[in-house]
């Protein structure tokens, strides 16, 4: 499936931070829906603001115009407003970007394990992102550290606990 890109991505002046206070909020809006659903359907890893400036995302090479860095940075800083972004450093210069909070991937999981009756039940993070039960599941093939941020999330609220298992983690649903 390729993804579609909106029609501000062929607009030469999408590439360019708006001085606009307005306008330049109807841009940063845009660029982050942009960013998540680019994010969702190649399901991107963490990466660098440098790797970032790379990617079909932030450069349109048929117009050959990129965001700029400093402007991709505010792009990324207003996701992490949004909830949607976990700076992976001090210096913010790795990022992961969650085109779903913890809480929402949490509770995607907990609903599949309450309707499949599977609560008091224990399971591998392997079984739960790669096993054949959740193969037609939305967090199927979910990365480790978002899974891990989701179930941190059902952990708080008394719906499942992180466990060490021999062969590494694993999780119980209550």
């Amino acid at each position: 499936m390729s993804f579609v890109w909106p029609w501000q991505y062929s607009f030469p002046p999408f590439f360019t931070l708006q001085p606009n206070g307005e306008t330049r909020q109807k841009q940063l809006s845009a660029w982050c829906a942009l960013a998540l659903a680019y994010s969702q359907q190649h399901r991107l890893p963490a990466m660098t603001v440098r790797e970032a400036q790379d990617i079909p995302l932030f450069a349109n090479h048929r117009l050959q115009r990129k965001l700029p860095l400093e402007s991709i940075q505010v792009v990324l800083e207003e996701l992490r407003k949004n909830g949607n972004l976990e700076w992976l450093d001090k210096n913010k210069t790795s990022f992961l970007i969650m085109w779903k909070r913890p809480e929402e991937w949490g509770k995607l999981i907990y609903q599949w394990v309450s309707k499949n009756g599977l609560t008091n039940s224990v399971f591998t993070l392997y079984e739960l992102v790669s096993g054949d039960d959740t193969e037609n599941e939305e967090f199927h093939g979910l990365d480790e550290a978002t899974l891990l941020r989701a179930l941190q999330a059902l952990q708080q609220e008394h719906k499942a606990e992180i466990i060490t298992l021999d062969d590494g983690r694993g999780v119980k649903f209550f």
